[in-house]
């Protein structure tokens, strides 16, 4: 017995000897780096709007409204939508404030996507005087930012400058006040 003991022995110290580690298999090799891209053009600045921007479009009931024409009187330039809950409030102000003020032209502008029967049936419940007209959303009048929310309200001063912006709701209240400011400003010398 003694004589397989050392046998066992010499057998496991040949067969662990026969062993080698097993080194752990090489990561795999990093993607190959992708080909530098050309230069990336530099990013470009929002044109700057006009001083006094343009707008010359066709109005809901067929006719053509030209901002150009309106020069010498304030006009107020409200993007709504049908949808919007405080549009809906503004209309019947902004209506009241068109009818009573000589000095004020308004052109409401539809800020959605909307079929003509829809606009019709809407505007039987909620009639407007001034002209409206429906705006493309993707290619929105270029002298007026986008609208980042609605109402959005630009009042034109009888110039043809932006006099203010309004982002959200404004009244005919706001708009007089901001009339009967400037009017104050341009009489005193």
């Amino acid at each position: 017995m003694s004589f397989k003991f050392p046998l066992v022995l010499v057998v496991a110290a040949l067969s662990l000897s026969a062993c080698k580690p097993v080194e752990p298999p090489a990561p795999p090799a990093p993607p190959a780096a992708p080909a530098a891209p050309a230069a990336a053009p530099a990013p470009v600045a929002p044109a700057a709007k006009p001083e006094k921007p343009s707008l010359k479009l066709e109005t809901f009931d067929g006719k053509t409204f030209d901002l150009a024409e309106h020069r010498g009187r304030w006009v107020v330039v409200n993007f709504w939508a049908t949808w919007c809950t405080p549009c809906l409030k503004e209309i019947p102000d902004l209506d009241a404030f068109d009818k009573t003020r000589a000095d004020v032209d308004i052109i409401g502008l539809a800020y959605e996507e909307i079929e003509r029967a829809d606009m019709e049936a809407f505007l039987k419940e909620h009639p407007m005087s001034y002209p409206m007209a429906i705006i493309d959303t993707y290619n929105p009048p270029a002298d007026f930012d986008t609208p980042r929310g609605l109402p959005m309200t630009y009042l034109i001063a009888p110039d043809g400058k932006v006099a203010k912006q309004f982002l959200g709701p404004t009244t005919s209240e706001e708009l007089a006040k901001m009339i009967e400011k400037a009017a104050q400003t341009t009489a005193t010398p």
